[in-house]
């Protein structure tokens, strides 16, 4: 029989002896002859039905799941095509200097964590060794694979680092000490360390949601033609505990709905997280097979070593694969912890089948298979697995690796509940852990306060094979790679229409937004490289007209007659399509817009997404994500649409947005704009590619995105004065100011307001001067966070002594009276500003929950409308003595508040 024949046909169920290999072979010849002379589907048919009657008393594994066994045996493992005995070398120099980095850092109460990279070394290696290509290939232009390690794990990926000549000793020593400059995050942060780190996985459960997205998003650019993926495979490496994350599982479907083959999920199943065992009283193996293969996925098992074999060749009766499948993972945990009597007692004395195998095997072969004999600790079994992974096509596969947490740091560490909280190894157990790894470490070494760092050597075998399989590879990994590639900013004309106002039409600013994009996608330079996001409102930010002229992406095309194939915007889906239309997925859309908006570093192709969303559910559901994409240097425009608290009429509480801003606010990387009118989003959007995608200013960071807040709201959009840009993008610039007042010493005040209050603020100017002879200067206010940051960034400034004065402090130097703010935001966006305001300073707002009603009820709720803003006006002048108090009460009435 030819070896791939024979190899096709070997089963998981190899494994174990079958004491009737002829019934077994009838059985199958059964089944080939209904399928060939009944058909497929007959055969299908009577398997369905042979498994419902199992059902019935008969422990069948459920069709989600197989026996806890690797589903590779051992007679199909591929030959094994490096040097084991050198990797198991540097292997050991890495689990060294892991440890050693982090025991010496925690002298100083900083932690870190021993235990995962412990566990998940053989993992990372095999990868490193065999798999993992890197972006020195094809010339320097290749994408190379996206790697995303475990947080966890960080310490082994320094410590390889550090082999491979990329870490010197003293950084190694500045673990989790960054204040000065060049220390080592605690974990991947691409921001902190932007040549080495590509993605922030410590989040958990943003890691497997991101990178699901990412390899989907390899196909988008190669689909659309931008470029050639096809060499791109992405890893993303997980705890079994991270899995319990609902982000985890949230995009599995689309995975394998997609057929994203060049996706691996490599899963550290050492049973525990972080303060125990995963799943105590159940088999978290198994559950998260039925789960990914429910999903589409195709799943390896890489459970046992190869001292099982033996021990599986001896179970003629099934009692050991029973056993296995019934223990649970806690008292797994408890085994490998046990002297062998207690295995003995407890696992093989279960049956008597079990009790006649167990007597055949040593006390020393017992702690071996319970102990140390598990799949992910062996080269063979991993390099078997990823070899499945990477040749399976047409699905994704999950790698479900099972290991032992704290693998080699000696019996203190080793599969306790408490390891990830254990910081450090004591000398003693440094001497044990380097018997155990054969590394040639005097004593002498081990005498001082420092456990040392170890290095074979510049000229050593170990460095010469590790630079060897790494060039074969594509040069070092994990690594950032940022070639500047600025791109042909768009010419004015093409933000004339939004600078020269609407005329007699009214449109909202969310609709401006829409047509300026359009008219962006069709510029000749850069066109293309838009990415429109949208979960599932296109049509609710009119949209539509992009469907048919850009296309929503789908790697099937579009396999059907849409039921609209007649109207002039019908849904068109295209392989070539443009418009990422997610479905009802916030994080999912985020988790593409991160992927888009990182590709000027994953891959050298600048692409400009804009994810627009209903603005409630953006920052206040995603901000975690939010965090990371800045974490992750992401460049690109996040539009909050149907913004504001009172804008959207009808729907209530949990739709109304009140708050985004502020959460917003929280995040450094993220240029936040309120906009009022169709302009200065046109001001905004032409500085923010100026910004992020060309050549940039001297020291200017790139490493930003815009956030704009655009309203649903038709409105008459004005033409934009002149010399107003520099306010729109600073924060703060007069709009229109008061008529001058009949009365020379008339009362004065200066009126600030953002987004769609502007309109509110207007109105109330025109009531001051007409009912109460009150001169109110109207200022737009396109960002209240940006005002503040300059005028943070002054106060440093002061302290080190330099004369800076913040803008909005200049802005409003001499304006007479005191100072309104208003928005449809909480109070607590405008006073940001408030401490660098030297006029009296008031604002009102929309605090609390929203509520349903038409726009002009659900402004007086508040007291944002134009007449609460006339009466707060004339609160403030009348402290100040400008007013009687009783002009006060007087317009209470007059207004019917």
């Amino acid at each position: 029989m030819p070896d791939a024949v024979r190899l096709s046909r070997l089963s998981q169920l190899d494994q174990i002896p079958d004491r009737d290999p002829e019934e077994t072979a009838e059985w199958r010849a059964s089944l080939d002859a209904v399928a060939k002379a009944a058909g497929p589907h007959r055969a299908a048919y009577l398997m369905r039905r042979t498994l419902e009657s199992a059902g019935a008393g008969i422990a069948v594994p459920t069709l989600l799941e197989t026996e806890y066994l690797n589903t590779i045996p051992t007679a199909a493992e591929p030959e094994y095509p490096g040097d084991e005995a050198m990797e198991r070398r540097i292997t050991a120099w890495n689990r060294w200097n892991a440890a050693a980095m982090v025991t010496r850092g925690s002298k100083l109460g900083l932690g870190g964590h021993i235990a995962t990279f412990a566990s998940a070394a053989w993992l990372y290696e095999t990868g490193f060794q065999h798999f993992f290509r890197g972006k020195e290939g094809q010339g320097g232009t290749a994408s190379g694979d996206q790697l995303y390690i475990q947080g966890h794990a960080s310490p082994g990926i320094y410590a390889r680092a550090f082999l491979d000549g990329r870490l010197t000793e003293g950084q190694l020593d500045r673990f989790r000490q960054e204040a000065g400059g060049d220390g080592l995050p605690s974990y991947p942060h691409p921001r902190r360390l932007p040549w080495l780190w590509e993605f922030p996985t410590v989040s958990m459960g943003l890691g497997p949601l991101s990178a699901i997205y990412q390899a989907r998003f390899n196909r988008y650019l190669e689909h659309r033609g931008i470029k050639d993926t096809s060499d791109s495979h992405v890893w993303a490496f997980l705890g079994d505990g991270e899995m319990d994350e609902p982000e985890s599982t949230a995009a599995l479907a689309l995975a394998g709905r997609e057929g994203l083959d060049n996706l691996t999920f490599v899963i550290n199943c050492n049973l525990q997280r972080l303060d125990g065992p995963v799943r105590p009283n159940f088999k978290i193996v198994q559950e998260l097979e039925s789960q990914f293969r429910a999903a589409g996925w195709n799943v390896v098992k890489a459970l046992w070593g190869a001292a099982w074999d033996e021990v599986l060749a001896l179970d003629t009766e099934g009692a050991l694969l029973r056993r296995l499948r019934e223990v649970p993972d806690a008292q797994f945990q408890t085994y490998a912890t046990r002297d062998a009597a207690y295995v003995r007692e407890h696992f093989f004395g279960a049956d008597q089948d079990l009790r006649a195998i167990g007597a055949r095997l040593t006390d020393a072969k017992l702690l071996e298979l319970f102990q140390t004999s598990r799949a992910g600790h062996e080269p063979r079994k991993v390099y078997a697995a990823y070899r499945a992974a990477v040749e399976h096509k047409g699905a994704p596969t999950v790698i479900l690796a099972q290991t032992v947490k704290g693998y080699t740091l000696g019996a203190g560490f080793e599969s306790r509940n408490a390891n990830h909280q254990m910081k450090k190894l004591t000398v003693a157990q440094f001497r044990t852990m380097r018997d155990l790894l054969e590394l040639p470490i005097p004593d002498s070494a081990l005498d001082g306060d420092l456990v040392p760092y170890a290095h074979p050597g510049e000229n050593s075998p170990e460095l010469r094979y590790l630079r060897e399989r790494r060039a074969a590879l594509g040069g070092p990994a994990p690594a950032r790679k940022v070639t500047p590639k600025p791109l042909p900013l768009p010419a004015d004309k093409v933000y004339a229409p939004l600078e020269q106002g609407s005329g007699t039409q009214e449109i909202a600013t969310t609709m401006a937004f829409v047509r300026l994009i359009k008219d962006l996608m069709r510029e000749k330079e850069t066109g293309r490289r838009w990415v429109p996001i949208v979960p599932d409102e296109a049509r609710t930010f009119g949209m539509e007209s992009l469907f048919p002229s850009a296309g929503l992406y789908s790697p099937k095309g579009q396999t059907y007659d849409p039921v609209d194939r007649d109207q002039l915007l019908y849904y068109k889906e295209a392989k070539d399509g443009q418009i990422l239309n997610e479905g009802i997925t916030e994080a999912g859309s985020l988790a593409d817009f991160t992927a888009a908006a990182t590709s000027y570093a994953t891959h050298g192709e600048p692409m400009i997404p804009f994810y627009i969303f209903y603005s409630m559910f953006g920052w206040q559901r995603t901000a975690d994500q939010f965090w990371a994409l800045a974490d992750q240097l992401g460049r690109g425009f996040v539009i909050g649409a149907t913004a504001g608290r009172t804008t959207m009429t009808g729907e209530g509480l949990q739709h109304a947005d009140g708050h985004s801003h502020l959460i917003a606010s929280t995040n450094p990387a993220a240029l936040s704009y309120d906009p009022a009118f169709a302009y200065e989003v046109a001001v905004i959007v032409r500085e923010g590619l100026r910004r992020m995608y060309g050549p940039g200013a001297p020291g200017e960071d790139q490493n930003v995105f815009y956030y704009l807040t655009v309203y649903n709201e038709p409105k008459l959009q004005p033409a934009m004065p002149e010399g107003v840009e520099e306010g729109i993008l600073k924060g703060l610039y007069r709009f229109q100011e008061a008529a001058e007042p009949e009365q020379q010493d008339a009362a004065r005040l200066q009126l600030l307001a953002s987004g769609t209050a502007i309109h509110w603020a207007l109105d109330a100017q025109r009531m001051l001067a007409e009912d109460w002879g009150v001169a109110a200067d109207v200022w737009s206010a396109p960002s209240w966070t940006e005002l503040r940051r300059e005028a943070l960034e002054c106060d440093a400034a002061r302290l080190r002594g330099e004369d800076r004065v913040p803008y909005v402090t200049r802005a409003l130097e001499g304006a007479p009276g005191p100072v309104v703010a208003v928005s449809d935001w909480m109070r607590a966006v405008p006073d940001q500003i408030a401490p660098w305001v030297e006029q009296d300073w008031t604002s009102v707002g929309t605090d609390g929950f929203g509520l349903s009603d038409t726009r002009d009820a659900a402004r007086r709720h508040f007291g944002v409308d134009p007449q609460s803003l006339v009466v707060a006006a004339l609160a403030a002048l009348a402290r100040r003595g400008d007013v009687t108090p009783g002009t006060v009460k007087e317009a209470v009435e007059k207004y019917g508040l």
